[in-house]
């Protein structure tokens, strides 16, 4: 499973995409496992891209992000 993050610039809001988060463990989670530990990995996220805004997230199976939205 990844966290996938629908972000747009804050500075050019019509400039959108989707990222991937690894959720750090070495083993793939479980769907719940994934949106228990969702908040703080979004969290060090926004810390280390303070140019985008995170607008929505899910979690999916690898290889769903990289699509512009």
């Amino acid at each position: 499973m990844e966290l996938i993050l629908s972000i747009c610039l804050i500075a050019s809001p019509g400039t959108c995409r989707e990222e991937a988060v690894s959720v750090g463990l070495e083993r793939p989670p479980a769907p719940v496992q994934c949106l228990v530990g969702a908040m703080p990995v979004i969290a060090e996220w926004r810390e280390t891209h303070p140019k985008w805004k995170v607008l929505k997230w899910r979690c999916a199976p690898p290889g769903s992000s990289g699509r512009e939205i």
